[in-house]
């Protein structure tokens, strides 16, 4: 298999990026060929198609229950903290991991790529949640099943055996 779930535990850094953690999951692959950089930009920077548009669709809906849909004014794209790679601003940066995350009303969520330089899934992408209101559980609930799908695709496409 190219992608499996699996529970990890979080580093120090992960448990203090949010003020509690509602849901997380953790997706794991391989590839000791890339940076965690490269590795980042082959999860985040590029989408297929499908999920692009399922990223539209989502785009659409929330703005009409009052979500974040546009970029933020500071967006810029890079993986230097503060830059955006996709959606996700850019929290902090070393060899072995990379936090992103987006604040919203509803929730704020951090995804941590991580290198734990093991033999086989040694790349870890783990998607942390705090829900801020009763919107955020509703919304979680029902992305549940596409977050899934989504972050299996897009951890696959780091993979080098």
């Amino acid at each position: 298999m190219k992608v499996i779930e699996e529970h990890v535990d979080l580093s120090e850094k992960a448990l203090k990026s949010l003020v509690k953690i509602d849901f997380s999951d953790t997706f794991s692959t391989t590839n000791h060929q890339d940076s965690i950089a490269e590795i980042t930009r082959k999860i985040f920077g590029q989408s297929p198609v499908w999920i692009r548009t399922l990223f539209t669709i989502r785009n659409f809906l929330v703005r009409l229950i009052g979500l974040k849909n546009e970029k933020p004014s500071d967006y810029n794209v890079g993986l230097a903290v503060g830059q955006y790679i996709g959606f996700f601003k850019v929290f902090s940066v070393d060899k072995t991991e990379i936090l992103l995350g987006a604040d919203d009303t509803h929730l704020n969520f951090r995804a941590l790529i991580q290198n734990t330089s093991t033999a086989n899934y040694n790349i870890k992408v783990t998607t942390l949640v705090a829900y801020n209101n009763q919107k955020g559980r509703y919304y979680m609930r029902f992305i549940l099943p596409f977050h899934r799908i989504v972050v299996k695709s897009m951890v696959r496409q780091a993979y080098q055996n």
